[in-house]
């Protein structure tokens, strides 16, 4: 896959400078400056206590920011099914049938556009994402036989070939962020190849190309299924 637009660009807004003198008894001066727009240090003075306060919450933040992965905002997400918050977090979630843009290299003779895609499951932690199809359009069950996701750059596994992507889930990001990154970066990268394998029971190119050119709602009966259940995947 390749990315679209899915980096940060970040701006130098100030800077601080700790003096020392050679003398073993000396205390450190700190001294404070401000960014113009250019990011050239302005405007030098002592550090104050609202601006010493200030870098201490943030260098807390970064402290604690491994203890706050996949914190819930708020109530915990109704499509979530099972999430385990620390330091090497997942979460699994599903999403139901509904149209998404899809984008494509030239490569598959398909053009970008907006089609339906089928309910689907995805397990995800911070560097992977393994994504599935599921036949029925709503909550799946511990015993629900989970099917191949019918797009390409997916193994038969499950898992997604991300590519040069460059995925950038924050330590610090909250169950939504975590769910709504994953779901930006699989639908905002371009599908480039299949995974060693057909994922549905027809030509997957013909029915994408079908999809994109004619509407409708995705063929579920297309889907293959796995020999993989909900519940063998959360073991």
């Amino acid at each position: 896959m390749e990315t679209i637009d899915t980096g940060v660009l970040y701006h130098p807004t100030a800077a601080v400078v700790f003096y020392q003198s050679q003398g073993s008894d000396s205390e450190p001066y700190v001294e404070y400056f401000d960014m113009d727009s250019n990011g050239c240090p302005i405007n030098a003075h002592p550090l104050t206590e609202q601006e010493a306060k200030r870098l201490a919450e943030a260098l807390d933040i970064e402290q604690q920011a491994g203890k706050a992965f996949l914190k819930p905002k708020g109530i915990i997400p109704p499509n979530l099914l099972h999430f385990n918050p620390s330091e090497q977090g997942n979460a699994v979630w599903y999403t139901k049938a509904g149209k998404r843009k899809l984008y494509f290299t030239e490569s598959l003779g398909l053009k970008s556009g907006v089609a339906h895609v089928p309910p689907m499951l995805w397990v995800a932690d911070r560097r992977t994402l393994s994504v599935y199809a599921l036949h029925a359009n709503r909550k799946p069950t511990a015993e629900s036989l989970l099917c191949h996701a019918p797009f390409f750059n997916v193994y038969q596994d499950g898992s997604v070939c991300m590519g040069t992507v460059p995925v950038r889930i924050r330590e610090s990001a909250s169950l939504e962020e975590f769910m709504s990154s994953w779901e930006h970066y699989f639908f905002n990268s371009y599908f480039s190849h299949l995974a060693g394998f057909n994922p549905v029971k027809e030509n997957v190119v013909l029915l994408w190309k079908g999809l994109l050119e004619q509407g409708g709602k995705f063929p579920t009966d297309m889907l293959q299924p796995t020999n993989t259940t909900l519940k063998k995947l959360l073991r």
